[in-house]
């Protein structure tokens, strides 16, 4: 989590620790003319990511639904660190049932439009597999670089047609296109319109994405500015 730092109640402001690596929107679409973060760095970013998410959701005594889980709020620190941040939208759910049956009911549905849970957007009611199903649009995004407005189906039917590859993000090379569609067919388990058929975060999704991201440790992973640097290098061998 992004750490708080100091407030203002004078002027209603809160002070965060300053994340030098912007969000990861920013990142993925090359914001500001940054460079491309090489996919060893995202699976990475993924499992932080999932870390994180987890704490909320084993807070005691109760737990934190975040409800507005999205690129723009998880922002990147010091060797793209991945910290959850903007959790004002925030909903406290009561332990008195196992994860599979606890929900909470609202009034409206609060968020950001294509990372909503449809069941909670639906029913108004909220559960920790509501953040699951943001997770698994924002882990498709980090894949392909794409807006979340019907990527799920776009990921789907590229895995049936057999043109997977074609969308994974151009700017970044060398991805293992194995390991990448095992990622993505985890992102849209995540994505299942029903709470009850997503994955469990603590025992399916983190145990698999901590194995796809052991892929990159044997070897030093790329710098941003390396990787960068060998994409425009490849680019000038082929023309």
């Amino acid at each position: 989590m992004v750490q708080l730092v100091g407030a203002c109640p004078e002027y209603g402001c809160l002070i965060y620790e300053y994340m030098p690596n912007g969000s990861l929107e920013d990142r993925l679409y090359c914001r500001s003319n940054t460079p491309p973060l090489p996919w060893q760095l995202r699976f990475k970013i993924s499992v932080e990511l999932a870390t994180g998410l987890l704490y909320l959701h084993q807070m005691k005594p109760e737990a934190f639904v975040h409800r507005d889980l999205k690129p723009g709020n998880i922002l990147l620190g010091e060797d793209f660190v991945c910290k959850i941040a903007d959790v004002g939208l925030a909903r406290i759910i009561p332990r008195s049932m196992d994860d599979t049956k606890t929900q909470y009911r609202m009034t409206d549905a609060a968020g950001t439009f294509c990372y909503i849970d449809p069941e909670y957007q639906k029913t108004g009611l909220v559960s920790t597999k509501s953040d699951v199903y943001a997770l698994g649009i924002i882990y498709l995004q980090m894949i392909t670089a794409k807006d979340a407005m019907g990527l799920a189906y776009a990921v789907s039917d590229a895995l049936e047609e057999g043109t997977f590859e074609d969308l994974l993000d151009s700017r970044v090379t060398g991805w293992p296109v194995e390991e990448a569609k095992r990622f993505a067919e985890l992102a849209l388990k995540c994505c299942e319109l029903r709470h009850r058929d997503r994955p469990d975060l603590e025992s399916v999704v983190l145990p698999e994405l901590v194995r796809l991201h052991a892929l990159s440790v044997p070897s030093e992973h790329p710098s941003v500015d390396q990787s960068h640097q060998r994409s425009a290098s490849d680019k000038e061998c082929r023309i």
